[in-house]
């Protein structure tokens, strides 16, 4: 049989022909790609003729073509549908990508080539854009050792390599123990579980072939089940097997994986001349300094800790009430929080979730990308990679704009959590290129699936991200759609959260799974009258996380992080039965690679953006002001990475915003 991967790909929009891929066909496919960009690295660098920003920097961009290729279906793959034989090439292919990348970055005739184009600069009547991808080429090769030599250079080719080890390794040994647990429910643990969380609970048992209903550490179906579990019990074992992943003494186990990481990112950033690897991290964030990102945290943090500790009392005296001596546990949060949501609003999420069926929020989705940009979605009919996976042709005025996947549901291969990301990214150069983008996300599946409000919220986040992939408008791949710094890779999707908020679309998108019936206006007015309800403890749980991963990344790094964590959270004052959204040995924002690597506060320092942005939505009157939308379009999801981040938010609001409008949109500006 041919190698699929190898071919020319003569399907629709050159989507990948999963249906023709087979496992076995990676590994070469990865051989020959990486032959490929090693006689094309080496064709540039050894160009007699003096260097040009065509025959070098343009010649780059077409480097790797063929490993991009095979790389965007596997890692994908790997990701949303593991096998152990992608499994097992992963871990062969971590150290092998990483010294290729090595290969390129320490070739010291391609970086003189670089270089001589950097000094030349002014002279070479380039445009702005390929002044940027320049700038962002030599930035590039120098925070990757380009101008270390001899023994320091191979130390860190080494370190890299180990560290991209390290990272498939803690990645690996997290869904290990995801896939690995379960709890099988009997008919008396079922108590005070509403009918959908049942329904979750028996598909899962079905997935795990059991009968009857189990719990798995899938996030939306253990959540509900420690909202709604009337078994104190059961909640306390449920919560301490959710937490306790990569860490159970196992062969799983992440937290030598992190102390290793640790101190290889800070030898990494010693390498390279600095101080610490926040520092090294932060340099070319918008955030610029560890002090920049401890200042933001620390005013979110004061006004949130003193409304999670007084709604801890709340929550306590609820369940003293109740009969329960002693204190609020972490497993008791989520439970009192949902029966006080009840009581105070009058909010039932039994009673809300027919209203947010998946379907209907992929419409919503889609709708809301229709009014502000113009964009069209029509189902395709084609293999994918999954069953469960769906795709769409996406179109502008009849003009193909990029191609679409949805993979939503949980299931054992996939990695926890949700994320965008692309087979294909778009560019100009070499002729227009449309971007292939998939969301991947976790939801229990159901008959129909309904979403909780914060799932149908997740999937307007990852949409934001698919938009800033799909309206990308550049010409040079290496500033494509969501190749901007960290901390800014976030607005579009936290933006586009905010479009689920809007009434309108809640009353033309939130209609009954079964009947059809929209969602009754009381109900509507109290789910947005609590919209900031729980957001101390919201609040607290992040950025408790962001404050241990600064710390983990500033200064010396810490022999035993689990400790280190200890202190942080003592030193802050942490709510004792609040715990951090990720806890250490399953915190893969941070030690399943470097991108969330002192940079997981990137979230708030977008939502500082978010809020501000959607202000001006806000203040037009309109949340579909098309004026607002062309220059959000323009200015943020088309232009990518395509000029200095704070440049394109001051393109479009006209100035830089301060923390008040995301204080005021979590409820903490009186607190």
């Amino acid at each position: 049989m041919t190698n699929a991967l190898l071919n020319r790909w003569e399907t629709p929009f050159q989507i990948p022909p999963f249906d023709l891929i087979r496992d076995e066909d990676f590994a070469p496919a990865f051989d020959a790609a990486l032959a490929e960009g090693r006689m094309v690295i080496a064709a540039i660098a050894d160009n007699p003729e003096p260097p040009t920003f065509a025959n070098t920097v343009e010649a780059m961009e077409f480097a790797d073509a063929a490993l991009d290729r095979v790389a965007g279906v596997f890692f994908n793959l790997a990701s949303a549908d593991a096998t152990p034989a992608r499994e097992a090439l992963q871990r062969d292919l971590a150290p092998r990508l990483s010294a290729f990348s090595s290969e390129i970055t320490n070739n010291r005739a391609l970086f003189d080539r670089i270089e001589t184009l950097w000094s030349r600069r002014d002279d070479l009547g380039l445009t702005a854009e390929q002044m940027r991808v320049l700038m962002l080429y030599r930035r590039m090769f120098l925070r990757a050792g380009a101008a270390l030599e001899g023994a320091a250079r191979d130390r860190l080719t080494a370190v890299k390599e180990r560290l991209a080890v390290l990272g498939t390794q803690f990645t690996q040994n997290l869904l290990a123990d995801e896939r690995g647990w379960s709890m099988p429910l009997a008919e008396d643990d079922l108590a005070g579980l509403p009918d959908f969380v049942r329904d979750t609970a028996r598909a899962a048992a079905g997935e795990r072939g059991l009968t009857g209903h189990a719990l798995t550490l899938n996030r939306s179906l253990i959540v509900p089940f420690l909202q709604f579990s009337a078994r104190r019990d059961l909640r306390e074992t449920a919560w301490r097997a959710w937490t306790a992943r990569g860490a159970n003494g196992n062969d799983h186990d992440n937290r030598a994986i992190a102390a290793e990481t640790l101190a290889l990112r800070a030898e990494r950033a010693a390498l390279l001349g600095h101080a610490d690897f926040a520092s090294y991290k932060l340099e070319t964030e918008m955030a610029g300094s560890p002090a920049a990102v401890r200042d933001l945290l620390m005013q979110v943090w004061a006004p949130a800790r003193r409304i999670a500790e007084a709604d801890a009392k709340v929550l306590e005296a609820m369940m003293n009430a109740e009969g329960i001596n002693g204190a609020l546990e972490p497993w008791d949060w989520r439970h009192y929080a949902e029966k006080r949501r009840q009581a105070e609003h009058d909010l039932d999420e039994a009673a809300l979730k027919p209203y947010f069926s998946l379907d209907a929020m992929i419409a919503a989705a889609f709708d809301v990308a229709h009014r502000l940009f113009g964009l069209d979605f029509r189902p395709l009919d084609l293999p994918l990679y999954h069953e469960d996976a769906r795709v769409w042709e996406v179109t502008r005025d009849g003009r193909h704009m990029a191609v679409f996947i949805g993979d939503y549901y949980a299931r054992s291969s996939k990695r926890s959590g949700a994320w965008c990301s692309a087979m294909r990214s778009q560019k100009k150069l070499g002729g227009e290129t449309r971007p292939i983008v998939v969301n991947v996300c976790n939801f229990a599946k159901g008959d129909p699936t309904l979403l909780s409000y914060d799932d149908a919220r997740t999937l307007f986040h990852e949409f934001g991200h698919a938009l800033h992939q799909m309206l990308s408008d550049v010409t040079y791949s290496f500033i494509s759609g969501t190749s901007v710094a960290r901390d800014f890779v976030e607005l579009p999707s936290q933006l586009y959260e905010h479009w689920l908020e809007v009434p309108e679309v809640l009353e033309r998108h939130a209609r009954h799974a079964r009947t059809g019936a929209p969602i009754p206006q009381d109900l509507l007015n109290r789910l947005l009258a609590a919209r900031t309800f729980d957001q101390g403890f919201a609040t607290v749980e992040y950025v408790a996380s962001a404050l241990v991963d600064l710390a983990f990344h500033e200064g010396p790094p810490p022999a035993d992080p689990m400790a280190r964590q200890a202190e942080v959270l003592a030193e802050i004052g942490m709510p004792r039965a609040i715990t951090m959204r990720h806890a250490t040995p399953h915190f893969a924002h941070v030690f399943s690679g470097d991108g969330y690597s002192s940079g997981y506060y990137s979230y708030m320092w977008s939502e500082v953006m978010d809020a501000d942005a959607f202000a001006a939505f806000e203040e037009a009157g309109d949340p579909f002001d098309p004026g607002l939308a062309a220059r959000l379009e323009r200015h943020i999801l088309a232009a990518g990475g395509s000029a200095d981040a704070e440049e394109l938010y001051r393109a479009f609001r006209g100035r830089m915003p301060g923390p008040e409008a995301l204080l005021r949109g979590r409820g903490l500006d009186a607190a």
